[in-house]
C-alpha cells in the first residue's frame, strides 16, 4: 500500500512499529538531548520509510507526542495559572503533599 493513502495515525503506527528492535535508532533517541534532536531522528526514519511525516504530524500524534513531552518533561495540560501540576520530575521537590510536610515540621521531624 502506498503511504500517501495512509492517515497520519497509520503512518505514525508504521514508524513506531519500525522502531521495534532497531537498536541504533533507539540508542539515538535515548541519547537525544531534547525533543528537537528526537524529532530529527524520527523525521530521518520517516524519510527512509517514505512515510512523508512532518514535524507537526509527529508533535501532535500519540505516542510520539507523548515521547516528546517526556523528553521535555512538560505537562500536556496545565490548569489555572499555568503552573505544572506534576511534581514527580521536579528536582528539589518531594513527593509528599504540602500538608504532610507541614505536619512533619510541626512535630519537628526532618526528612
Amino acid at each position: 500500500m502506498d503511504s500517501k493513502e495512509l492517515s497520519v495515525t497509520e503512518k505514525v503506527k508504521c514508524l513506531v512499529d519500525s522502531l521495534d528492535g532497531a537498536e541504533k535508532t533507539n540508542e539515538e533517541l535515548s541519547r537525544s538531548e531534547d525533543s528537537e534532536a528526537m524529532l530529527a531522528v524520527l523525521l530521518e526514519v520517516s524519510a527512509r520509510l517514505r512515510l512523508g511525516l512532518t514535524r507537526d504530524d509527529l508533535m501532535n500524534t500519540p505516542p510520539i507526542r507523548d515521547w516528546i513531552w517526556w523528553k521535555n518533561k512538560q505537562a500536556l495540560v496545565t490548569l489555572g495559572d499555568g503552573n505544572l501540576r506534576h511534581q514527580q520530575d521536579s528536582s528539589g521537590k518531594t513527593r509528599w503533599d504540602s500538608w504532610t510536610l507541614d505536619f512533619f515540621k510541626l512535630l519537628r521531624i526532618r526528612l
